[in-house]
């Protein structure tokens, strides 16, 4: 290539340029540098920018060297190049018009010839033609040179040929170069050139994909007459070519195995199917019959993904047909099979297809079909897709409304007949045919009820408000009641039961709809509500149109089917007093929204829907809840009475109350824990609302009984705030009543019943077993030495059937003959009885100690739920005083977490405790301000707490303490007047603050905190650390200005090194915070930086010569406080003698070894230059070559040894004439050896001529020798001796 440059150069040299290109324009030649580059962003910018510049220069030369650089690069080696100089031919061409097509192809034929090109380019010669035609048919100008297009196709043509590297890319564009053309110039032009393709469409998908491509754009010309003399038939798809298509469509399957895609091919045969009216006949023949027949598969998963892309395409009769057909049923199959882990799954693409056929089609019976169909799809009557199929959030409301009135009707009748049920081979050898169809039916209803509560709890269904309330009412009422006789004003009694409910169904509508409860009071405004746009813009949730609750329309509800017992019968009945407390907490809720309509209050809503929840839950629990709902009753009527009463002969009857009665807040806070261990979310959510209203009016004892429920010490006492029972029930997961994960859960395993579940099954046994085996072994390791009982009971039996004595004689030889046949069933007999007892017993060890386990972690979980009430009441009441009792509580449980070996819910317990503590309440910038008469008890706290961090032997616990400590300093201090603040100026201000301590009793609280400090500095282990105490002196000046004495004196009296190295760095913080300088201004700063000095200087004075890193990190921090201080007493000028601290820094260096930088070293210079020493500068010196012997050893590497070398022959000592001779002559040879030398000579000789000096160069050299050359002469014989060891290196 560079040659035929130089040769091209040289024939058109006639159009003379001052420069080349390159030399001329530089930003003209780093546009190509920019097309070639990886970045897309920078290539398309290099493209724009080079079209914007051929515009502007209008130079020919210019625009034939980028057409061709563009070509050139065509076949670029880099892969991410070749599209981006495609695509700038294009754009290059698009902008040009007057450049030809033509020209442009045969530069691209000339330049990247497949005849000529080198093997080891070939790949990318064939790339640069198929890139080439590439931008030819970017540039839009095609179909206005027909010459070109054919062209383009031959070379198209003769590029399918290797599809090695290729593929199906050729193919492809000629695909395009059809969508782009006019009719006319194919059928001129191109109908002869491609005529072998389309005579062998039925070959290969891409030749098929051909023909149909110019079917669908050229029906004209591709008329019957000239398909039957294409192909022998005037269509395409007929009974005749049906097996023909099948091996093609085989072909296009195993194509895209690893793309996982609907090759286009299939989909266009689809379409020309519906075209040419042979749906029918392509579905049945070729995919059911054809493909569906193939081994599972590629084959299979083509006839899915045909089945999803054909959605927007089929009619609403072709699409009941194909959806009821044997597609789906396999697709079934597939789903079912692919729940195993590591196996592939097409649903997720299912869920695409159908996601985007409901979005774009506007046809709700369409659409109602596809979901139909799809719910219909059933294995043992549980459907393939999830209850949560979020795809139902594109349907129309017409559809959904219809799709929701199709699941009730399949509940209420079931027939598993009509739905397109199967059944895996495993399942189809189960002989229990009856119990099927039983458990068919649960399985199917308890679908359909998780699918309802789905469809409200989606938020982008659209669905209107008398929806969301008949799908309630529908589940409520079945859940709880039964039809006994139809009511025009209950629709839920006219559905007739096929199948009546059994328990197992009713407790799945139990859970299912108080999930719904939830999912209803989250629920936002309905889009077609009128008023909600206004109350959109509160957010109001849980509520309807008109601002009623949820909850509320369902308890009117079920209280309108109570007043109808001949029509609605209950599932279980509510007895007299149960009835009474339903009367009450309905007589309570409308007291609560007549006092609500005078002025809403948050309140006033907490309690009604804490009242509606308890009452719901009568129907779930109604004698768990009684008790609860009269106390909850008679704590709001004292709570109202109590809001009533204002004289003061009333608070005097109501202190008498109190004496003999608790606080009705303290009864409505063991309501609350009462309601806190039942499992449900949305109880926990009511409780903790209702908790923030009251939290004004909580008590000390009323929070005492929430810290009792999380105090650890009463975990293992009878008497414990927490009851556990042994339920089943509430053994499980506490939000199984709301949560879909157990949906989704029971749709996995009952999905998952492919051929494999047996296998499964057993090999879950098999690990059971192994497991039971393993715990057996742990029960027999913690049991130890065998029971006594039970080796007493072992010994009896044996000497009752005289099997001592015969153990005895075994050893003499004798047989076991002397026992007969009945006393050795006998004792066979008791031996069984004995061990089948023991192991009775060890199982009744390991059940107890499992239900242990479980009542422990509902006890953890419920305690976690308590933290909620805990964290409501720091947030809401931080400046409340009764917080200042949390304090030890939650010191003690984070104690106790950290100190014992726990699980992850224990984990997750402390985590959430420690964050309530540090986040919420210590660093709270709300807190109690007003001590009142508590100052003695908060500085005993105080005091205990320091002293209870210093026995500590975890450091992370102690922080949590000293940040407890810190909370109590700063509570004692609170916060200055605001009138003293008004009045003062603000200096005056300033320091006012700074002096303020409220409260505190500085005197003891800094001998609190100094003596803290002695067991840090004193202490060769201490749970302290110098950030607790850094954070002491920045949070309160105060303080530090009174410890900053005893700080200073273990800068030389640390117990080790380490702590002295931290006394420097408090004394440092504190000294830096402008508070304690405007504190300790004037003689006492003075009298401090004394104090410092000498300090630091008997600290020095005692670095003796070592290079420990713990003694140079203390100078570090000691050199720090040293640069503060000097720095300070030279800026202030003050009467502090700093003599002392500049000798020992001058005899520093030599105690400690300096290197040239470093921490310790810039510190250091730093320092003593306000003594006025400057850091001496080094001058740089080379180190000189010889000084180096690992060089030496370097350059003798590979060498021989001395021994080995050949020794210099003796020189025989000439006469000084022919010594004179001898040296001319070697003068005339260049320096060269004389002929004496045999074996240098022979050397030489070798050495091609052509760089022999000639003799005449030779002897001018000789007569007037260069600096140079006189020098190579003179070092000549010291070169000889390392020129003659050259052979025998080689050797």
């Amino acid at each position: 290539m560079s040659v035929e440059m130089v040769e091209l150069s040289v024939k058109t040299a006639e159009p003379v340029r001052p420069a080349g290109v390159l030399q001329q324009n530089r930003v003209f030649l780093d546009f190509f540098w920019d097309i070639a580059k990886p970045e897309q962003e920078v290539r398309l910018k290099a493209v724009e920018d080079l079209i914007q510049y051929l515009k502007k220069s209008d130079q020919a030369d210019e625009l034939d060297y980028t057409f061709k650089r563009l070509v050139d690069g065509l076949a670029h080696t880099r892969e991410a190049a070749r599209p981006g100089f495609s695509l700038a031919l294009g754009q290059v061409l698009s902008a040009f018009e007057d450049v030809s097509l033509q020209t442009v192809l045969d530069r691209i034929k000339e330049k990247h010839n497949l005849q000529t090109v080198k093997k080891k380019l070939f790949r990318n010669a064939m790339f640069g033609n198929l890139f080439g035609v590439l931008a030819i048919h970017q540039s839009s100008r095609l179909p206005k040179e027909p010459q070109v297009v054919l062209g383009c196709v031959k070379l198209l043509q003769s590029l399918s040929q290797r599809k090695q590297h290729l593929k199906e890319l050729p193919t492809k564009t000629m695909m395009d170069i059809l969508n782009e053309i006019p009719e006319d110039v194919f059928e001129e032009v191109l109908l002869s050139a491609l005529q072998t393709e389309l005579e062998a469409a039925f070959s290969t998908p891409e030749q098929l994909q051909l023909l149909l491509v110019a079917l669908r754009r050229f029906p004209q010309t591709l008329k019957p007459k000239k398909l039957k003399k294409l192909l022998g038939c005037s269509t395409i798809i007929n009974a005749d070519n049906i097996p023909k298509l099948l091996d093609v469509l085989k072909m296009a399957a195993r194509s895209v195995k690893k793309e996982c895609v609907l090759p286009s091919v299939v989909l266009d045969l689809l379409k020309l199917s519906l075209k040419e009216d042979s749906f029918q006949l392509f579905w049945d023949n070729a995919i059911i019959n054809g493909m569906l027949k193939e081994a599972a598969g590629p084959a299979h998963y083509l006839s899915f993904r045909l089945l999803g892309s054909a959605l927007p395409l089929l009619s609403a009769e072709q699409l009941q047909e194909v959806l009821s057909g044997e597609v789906m049923v396999q697709y079934g199959e597939h789903v079912v099979a692919a729940q195993k882990p590591d196996r592939f799954k097409l649903a997720p693409e299912m869920d695409v297809f159908v996601s985007d056929f409901l979005q774009e089609c506007q046809d709700a019976d369409k659409q109602l079909i596809v979901m139909v169909r799809f719910s219909s799809l059933t294995n043992k009557g549980y459907p393939v897709v999830p209850s949560v199929w979020r795809v139902v959030q594109h349907l129309q409301p017409a559809a959904v409304e219809q799709y929701v009135a199709w699941l009730k009707k399949t509940f209420l009748q079931p027939q598993i007949d009509k739905l397109l049920d199967f059944s895996t081979r495993k399942q189809k050898d189960n002989p229990a045919a009856k119990e099927q169809k039983d458990d068919s039916v649960f399985r199917l209803r308890k679908w359909i009820i998780s699918r309802l509560c789905a469809i409200i709890d989606n938020h982008l269904v659209k669905k209107s408000e008398d929806l969301i309330m008949d799908v309630a009412r529908f589940v409520f009422f079945h859940a709880f009641f039964g039809t006994k006789k139809a009511s025009a004003d209950i629709p839920e009694t006219k559905g007739k039961m096929s199948v009546p409910l059994d328990d197992k169904i009713r407790a799945v509508l139990v859970n299912s709809f108080f999930g719904l409860l939830l999912s209803m009071h989250h629920l936002p405004l309905a889009e077609d509500s009128p008023e909600g746009v206004a109350v959109s813009q509160k957010r109001a949730l849980g509520v309807t149109a008109d601002g009623t609750m949820w909850i509320y329309h369902l308890v009117q509800y079920a209280q309108s089917l109570l007043s109808q017992p001949k029509h609605a019968q209950s599932s279980q009945p509510f007895s007299p007093e149960q009835s009474q407390a339903w009367d009450s907490m309905l007589e309570s809720v409308a007291n609560l929204k007549k006092k609500a309509k005078k002025g809403p209050s948050a309140e006033s809503s907490a309690f009604q829907q804490l009242f509606l929840l308890v009452g719901m839950h009568l129907f779930k629990a109604p004698e768990e809840l009684l008790v609860i709902m009269k106390d909850l009753q008679s704590c709001m009527d004292k709570a109202q009475e109590k809001k009533a009463k204002k004289k003061k002969k009333k608070e005097a009857v109501e202190q008498q109350e109190e004496e003999e009665e608790p606080e009705w807040v303290e009864v409505m806070v063991d309501i609350l824990l009462s309601l806190l261990s039942q499992p449900s979310r949305h109880i926990r959510q009511v409780c903790r609302t209702v908790f923030s209203s009251i939290c004004p009016n909580v008590t000390a004892a009323a929070l005492t009984a929430i810290l009792d429920v999380l105090d650890p010490e009463r975990d293992d006492e009878d008497d414990a705030a927490v009851v556990v029972t042994d339920d089943n029930k509430t053994q499980k997961k506490n939000t199984n009543e709301e949560d879909d994960e157990e949906d989704e859960d029971m749709e996995k395993s009952d999905g998952s019943d492919d051929d494999s579940d047996e296998g499964e099954d057993d090999e879950a046994m098999e690990d059971d077993d192994a497991e039971d085996d393993e715990d057996e072994e742990d029960d027999e390791e913690e049991v130890g030495p065998v029971d006594q009982n039970f080796r007493i009971k072992m010994m009896k039996i044996l000497q009752n059937q005289n099997a001592m004595t015969t153990a005895g004689t075994e050893g003499d030889g004798s047989s076991d003959e002397e026992m007969d046949d009945d006393a050795m069933l006998q004792l066979d007999k008791g031996l069984a009885e004995l061990f089948s007892e023991q192991k009775k017993k060890a199982q009744a060890k390991k059940d107890e100690k499992t239900k242990m386990q479980k009542e422990k972690a509902l006890v953890r979980d419920f305690k976690i739920k308590v933290l909620d009430l805990l964290e409501v009441f720091v947030a809401r009441q931080a400046g409340s005083p009764l917080v200042l009792g949390l304090v030890e509580p939650l010191l003690t449980i984070i104690d106790r977490g950290m100190s014992s070996d726990s699980d992850q819910q224990e984990q997750d317990f402390l985590r959430r405790a420690a964050d309530i503590f540090r986040n919420q309440l210590c660093r709270s910038k709300v807190y109690c301000k007003t001590v009142g008469d508590r100052e003695g008890e908060l500085h005993d706290l105080l005091e205990k707490l320091m002293t209870k961090s210093q026995k500590l032997s975890d450091s992370s616990v102690c922080l949590y303490y000293f940040s407890a400590s810190l909370y109590v300093v700063k509570v004692l201090r609170g916060a200055p007047a605001a009138e003293a603040k008004e009045d003062a100026t603000a200096d005056g201000a300033a320091g006012s603050d700074l002096k303020f301590m409220g409260s505190l009793d500085v005197d003891r609280v800094s001998k609190i905190f100094i003596e803290a400090l002695n067991s840090f500095m004193g202490r060769r282990k201490s749970p302290l650390s110098a950030q607790m105490f850094t954070d002491l002196f920045t949070r309160f000046p105060g303080l530090c200005v009174k410890m900053l004495d005893a700080a200073v004196q273990h800068i030389n009296s640390g117990v080790r090194v380490h702590q002295q190295g931290q006394a420097c760095v408090l004394v440092l913080r504190g000294m830096q915070s402008r508070e304690v300088q405007q504190l300790l201004s004037g003689a006492a700063w003075t009298e401090l930086c004394g104090q410092v000095s000498g300090q630091l200087t008997a600290s020095l004075e005692k670095v003796g010569e070592t290079e420990s890193k713990v003694v140079k990190e203390k100078v570090v921090k000691t050199l720090e406080l040293c640069q503060f201080l000097v720095k300070n007493v030279k800026q202030k000028k003050l009467s502090v003698d700093l003599e002392p601290l500049q000798t020992v820094l001058q005899s520093l260096t030599s105690a400690i070894a300096f290197k040239k930088t470093g921490k310790l070293e810039d510190t250091y210079w730093a320092v003593v230059k306000h003594f006025g020493v400057i850091k001496p500068k080094v001058e740089k010196i080379k180190p000189e070559k010889k000084a180096d012997p690992k060089e030496l050893l370097k350059k003798k590497k590979g060498f021989l040894p001395e021994s080995k070398k050949r020794r210099k022959r003796d020189i025989p000592i000439l006469e000084p004439a022919a010594a004179a001779a001898a040296a001319e002559q070697a003068a005339l040879r260049g320096g060269k050896p004389a002929a004496g030398t045999g074996h240098w000579k022979k050397k030489h000789d070798k050495k091609p001529k052509q760089k022999r000096p000639a003799d005449g160069a030779a002897a001018a050299a000789a007569a007037s020798p260069s600096p140079a050359k006189k020098s190579k002469t003179t070092t000549t014989s010291e070169s000889n001796s390392a020129k003659k060891k050259k052979p025998k290196q080689k050797k």
